[in-house]
């Protein structure tokens, strides 16, 4: 278990929408009761950590967040992004004014039927907005009761740390997998200062399941080479909170199984000697 932002226990294996999009992150995958069942699965699996982001879709992952798990049950804590605008499937805009950010808070809160969003994170900083403006918008929206803690997406250990001189920051999302390490700063940074990490591409999007060293250890357990990845970054760190994300339940499944491989310390020793 991790406290996330001091106060909201989440287990360190949650779950990502990013995969019920399309390709692209572009409109739904499929048939949204496949989505549906993913996400109802996830929760009975006991995840507690649910992550989206408005522009995955755009707003067809926060839709079938509300649509499977509305009303939402006591203890899942919703966390979802904002300060992406999306104009199709490989085009992406930074957007950190506050006016925008305000209003793609409130339309997030409205597409997953909350009051208050347990944690909104900054998807991207907006270089041609001072950090100050963005986090201050964020900060009023939390002063309002609309946001609970706020976190920021892709940042390095330089940007956290002037990001902490002007508000609290309960996580940070980033690239971090068994052969990408270059966020290892900032994950020593949150070691440091008790903040969440949530790696993204945990699996390095599949890059993984075919290193030959990760599918010896993986198959010396009756495992997937997936899984001994996320037992990895189990281990790593006790703020490391993965949430790997798929449209299917049989991965979800074998995703969710990865809590139980438990590698010894000379295995953990290699897969760490990887990067």
């Amino acid at each position: 278990m991790f406290a996330l932002g001091g106060d909201l226990p989440v287990r360190r294996l949650g779950y990502g929408t990013a995969q019920l999009t399309g390709p692209g992150y572009w409109g739904p995958r499929g048939d949204a009761r496949d989505a549906v069942a993913v996400l109802r699965r996830a929760v009975e699996r006991g995840v507690t950590l649910i992550d989206t982001a408005d522009n995955y879709g755009p707003s067809v992952a926060e839709e079938l967040v509300a649509k499977a798990l509305h009303p939402y049950p006591e203890g899942l804590v919703i966390a979802t992004k904002g300060g992406v605008v999306r104009t199709g499937d490989s085009a992406w805009h930074i957007d950190g004014r506050p006016e925008r950010l305000r209003e793609m808070c409130e339309a997030s809160l409205r597409r997953l039927r909350l009051e208050t969003v347990d944690l909104y994170q900054l998807h991207r900083l907006d270089p041609a907005v001072p950090m100050a403006e963005q986090l201050g918008a964020l900060e009023e929206l939390r002063a309002e009761g609309k946001i609970r803690h706020i976190g920021l997406d892709t940042v390095s250990a330089e940007q956290l740390s002037a990001a902490l001189e002007l508000t609290e920051i309960a996580s940070v999302q980033n690239r971090y997998n068994l052969l990408d390490r270059e966020s290892e700063p900032l994950l020593e940074l949150c070691e440091e200062r008790g903040i969440a990490f949530l790696p993204w591409f945990p699996l390095g999007n599949g890059a993984l399941t075919a290193h030959p060293e990760c599918a010896r250890i993986a198959a010396a357990h009756g495992a997937t080479p997936g899984q001994v990845a996320l037992a990895w970054l189990l281990h790593r760190s006790p703020v490391l909170c993965p949430t790997p994300g798929t449209g299917t339940l049989v991965h979800l499944e074998e995703n969710l199984d990865a809590a139980g491989v438990r590698p010894t310390g000379a295995e953990l020793s290699l897969l760490a000697a990887l990067a």
